[in-house]
């Protein structure tokens, strides 16, 4: 995609919603965190359901870790991989409470050194949660940035990588932090994984639907 292309992709999906949003429930850093690990391989429906529950009985890190993953996973057996999850999470709870005086790193590198917390989760937890300029790559923008030729790659680092490099300086600053948010919409909505609704979305005269039969 041309960086003309690129520049006009984006000002029609920040036309249609200037300010997007995780459609994640939370309170507060921890809370997000803990949602965006639960949200692996699953609906961010499915763990908005669960999560109400949990966080009434424990949203800190101290709190969940007396809640005990056996009880933590009868909050979240509706969630797939729920025993992993819940593994992860008393974990990483424990770390953040030992290492880190309960609070929150604001790194990449060092959020990567809790449980369940890969490149992906700690792009997506600085950038829903500060506004950092970070790209979140998930399925729907591993998928976009391949078939809109966006952000072509075979990995999500590769994906993410394009993404940065089409992005940065093509289109304002202020919409960086808005490019992932976009991208996961768009692909949840509309750019769909099996039917794209490609007869009624508002970017198909720019994009070449690479793969797309």
């Amino acid at each position: 995609m041309k960086p003309a292309d690129i520049k006009e992709f984006f000002a029609r999906l920040k036309k249609a919603n200037p300010d997007p949003k995780c459609e994640l429930d939370y309170q507060s850093p921890y809370t997000l965190l803990v949602a965006i690990v639960l949200s692996a391989q699953t609906t961010d429906k499915n763990v908005n359901k669960a999560t109400p529950a949990l966080f009434k009985s424990a949203s800190t890190p101290a709190q969940m870790v007396a809640l005990g993953e056996e009880k933590l996973k009868g909050y979240i057996r509706s969630i797939g991989l729920f025993n992993g999850k819940a593994k992860n999470i008393i974990a990483l709870s424990k770390d953040l409470v030992e290492k880190y005086d309960g609070e929150i790193p604001q790194n990449v590198d060092e959020l990567q050194k809790l449980a369940g917390v890969g490149r992906k989760t700690a792009n997506v937890f600085l950038n829903t949660m500060y506004g950092a300029p970070t790209f979140g790559v998930d399925t729907h923008v591993l998928r976009l940035g391949n078939r809109i030729g966006l952000a072509p790659g075979k990995t999500p680092l590769e994906v993410e990588k394009a993404l940065a490099k089409a992005v940065t300086g093509v289109i304002p600053d202020e919409d960086l932090k808005y490019v992932s948010h976009w991208l996961v919409l768009h692909g949840r909505y509309i750019c769909t994984a099996k039917k794209p609704a490609c007869d009624t979305c508002p970017m198909a005269d720019l994009c070449p639907k690479i793969g797309v039969k």
